[in-house]
């Protein structure tokens, strides 16, 4: 059925849910995974306005988010094989998150992709958006979403 399932994270205590479960349905199936993470890149806060930034703050910056980037793709990698899971670990920086678990999904030929959501609804679904409900409503590839 499927042979290679997208797992995203963002390190977060609810994408690991999503996490488990997909590597439990990954082992059932005898299928590989494989984890996604999308760097965020230097962000807003970072803009230089008035004058540039040094070089070293800027580097300092982008050294701690592929740390970061690192230790969540280690961590699903970690749970992938304490299952028997084969797991290839992919990301990018700068797109936004749904963007790139899509184009992620396409270019490592994934055929299912799955992940966890709130499941906000109403006025909160509407303010906060939903990176599960985007990746739901653009992608062309089959998606699991464990509701939390």
């Amino acid at each position: 059925m499927y042979k290679n399932i997208l797992l995203p994270t963002d390190g977060s205590a609810l994408a690991m849910k999503g996490v488990r479960a997909g590597i439990a349905f990954a082992r059932s199936l005898g299928a590989k995974v494989t984890t996604f993470y999308a760097n965020p890149g230097i962000g807003f806060e970072f803009a230089q306005v008035d004058a540039p930034l040094p070089e070293e703050v800027l580097a300092a910056e982008l050294a701690r988010l592929k740390k970061v980037e690192e230790r969540y793709l280690a961590a699903v990698r970690k749970l992938a094989e304490a299952s028997g899971v084969a797991c290839t670990c992919v990301s990018t920086t700068g797109r936004t998150a749904y963007e790139g678990i899509i184009a992620a999904a396409k270019k490592q030929r994934c055929d299912l992709i799955c992940m966890a959501s709130h499941g906000r609804s109403g006025i909160k679904g509407v303010l906060l958006g939903s990176v599960a409900q985007k990746v739901l409503t653009h992608s062309k590839i089959p998606v699991l979403i464990m509701r939390a």
